[in-house]
């Protein structure tokens, strides 16, 4: 049975843990994991009583693992695709369509982000996104500097910026060693996707 002390106590930790200011984090690197790794961090998160909202900017059409997962953690996991597909582009003259989406999608985490509903938002594919030169690194870090203290951001995908890398608190690259992929294996559900 705890004392009012105690849950005094609790109350005042939980209050000084929500006024924390809150992370970035950038997962990148060419191995597998990003995507899986943020995934990580939100159940911890849900775990803790947050709620988290991931915002995917290259995935599409397909149904993934990860949509299925966050039907069953709703309301506190939500995943909102809002690419079209996987896309392949020259960094250096992007097609005007595939920036076109990118904008739009980046319209719908600037919204996100400053609504105040989350406290962890993960910007899959974002990294992925600048480095196609679909998005300009300087207005995506000008908008996480503005965003609530609060919330978490986690921002993945291979290439990151290093003005991204500079900017995020924390920063993991993940490194393929080996991957089934080398020697002609396709993805799998539950594994990939």
């Amino acid at each position: 049975m705890s004392t009012p002390e105690a849950t005094s106590g609790s109350e005042a930790a939980q209050a000084n843990e929500i006024r924390r200011p809150g992370y970035v984090v950038v997962l990148t690197g060419d191995g597998k994991g990003k995507t899986t790794s943020a995934l990580g961090m939100a159940v911890r998160a849900i775990g803790r009583g947050l709620r988290v909202m991931m915002l995917q900017f290259l995935k599409g059409t397909w149904t993934y693992g990860e949509l299925e997962t966050a039907k069953r953690l709703a309301p506190d996991l939500t995943i909102r695709p809002l690419g079209e597909g996987f896309v392949h582009v020259d960094p250096e003259n992007p097609d005007p369509k595939d920036v076109a989406c990118a904008e739009r999608a980046w319209e719908v985490c600037r919204e996100t982000l400053s609504s105040g509903d989350y406290d962890m938002i993960i910007f899959d594919e974002l990294n992925t996104t600048i480095s196609y030169g679909l998005l300009p690194v300087d207005e995506v870090i000008a908008v996480l500097r503005e965003r609530p203290p609060q919330v978490h951001v986690v921002v993945t995908g291979r290439g990151a910026h290093p003005k991204m890398v500079e900017y995020a608190d924390l920063v993991t690259e993940m490194k393929e060693i080996k991957h089934p992929f080398r020697n002609g294996a396709t993805a799998r559900k539950g594994i990939e996707y």
